[in-house]
């Protein structure tokens, strides 16, 4: 293989519990299951992209606890090319994560050893930029590392990729005019834009000011709801396949994983988005993050119930 998706983003340890439904202020709920996941956006896509058919080098840090070993050694059982990943003193990331009866989840995130991968970092391991095809960012390391991945990728003419999660407030400006495919959720295009996204006609409302603000192309992802795609000349809306879902963990990064491998494999965008939400639909069927990203001969083999 000589395409290449090359992530730059964070790398936790999920630490996942199970219980009926989503805890309120204040209160303690006896909790169904326990487990270790590893996880993080950035490396669950790096994940999702190499099951899903492209060859995949991850640039992220991890701290020098078991957790970080543990991190790495799974993107290397994926083939995944971990040349650039630093181990830093300390702890690796972590995310708390609480799943309920409707796999619905709450997150709490913290960043320990993601918050070590600085612009100067990351300019160490400037030819994993070079090389790659593909280049995806999400916003779980500094922004400034973000800005500065974005910025390389559009001066060496690479295909970008910014999933602004988890996103509460507004991009930078100036990162917009480097950014090819801007993937919000409905949440955060919301953030990103100021406008409600609460149905189709409302992203496609919000998708346009996304564009107008200088993403190049914008697909925002509405869940059950499936996808819409804009690029500033009309919209298209690709329904979701129907499964019955488990756990929606890790959903959104299978989704943009499975967007980017079908894009070096040489597909339409059209076939992108089709492979990434059957490749995001396969993931929730399952529990846990990494674990639920399925393989290109699932998605293959995948027939609409």
């Amino acid at each position: 293989m000589s395409a290449k998706v090359v992530v730059v983003g964070s790398l936790n340890m999920d630490l996942v519990t199970r219980a009926s439904r989503l805890p309120r202020g204040g209160e303690t709920l006896i909790g169904q299951s326990f487990a270790t996941v590893c996880g993080g956006k950035g490396a669950n896509q790096a994940v999702a992209a190499a099951r899903l058919g492209a060859q995949v080098s991850m640039v992220g840090c991890v701290g020098t606890d078991a957790y970080g070993q543990v991190l790495r050694q799974a993107l290397l059982d994926e083939g995944i090319d971990c040349r650039a990943v630093s181990a830093v003193e300390g702890t690796s990331g972590v995310a708390l994560i609480v799943v309920d009866d409707n796999s619905q989840n709450a997150i709490v995130i913290v960043a320990g050893a993601n918050g070590a991968l600085t612009p100067a970092v990351l300019g160490c391991f400037d030819a994993a930029l070079q090389e790659a095809d593909v280049i995806i960012c999400q916003l779980e390391i500094p922004d400034a590392t973000v800005g500065h991945a974005l910025k390389r990728g559009r001066e060496l003419g690479k295909t970008v990729i910014l999933n602004p999660a988890p996103a509460s407030r507004p991009l930078p400006q100036e990162w917009y005019a480097s950014i090819d495919y801007l993937i919000p959720n409905e949440s955060e295009a919301a953030a990103l834009s100021g406008l409600p996204v609460d149905s189709l006609q409302t992203a496609q409302i919000a998708a346009t000011r996304l564009i107008d603000m200088g993403a190049g192309k914008v697909i925002i992802t509405l869940g059950a709801q499936g996808s819409l795609f804009a690029d500033g000349k009309g919209f298209e809306h690709f329904p979701a396949p129907s499964v019955k879902a488990l756990d929606t963990t890790a959903a959104g990064d299978t989704f943009v994983g499975g967007f980017a491998a079908a894009l070096v494999a040489g597909m339409s965008e059209a076939q992108a988005i089709r492979f990434g939400q059957v490749a995001a639909a396969l993931s929730v069927t399952r529990a846990g993050a990494q674990p639920s990203i399925p393989t290109l001969a699932d998605v293959q083999a995948f027939k609409t119930p």
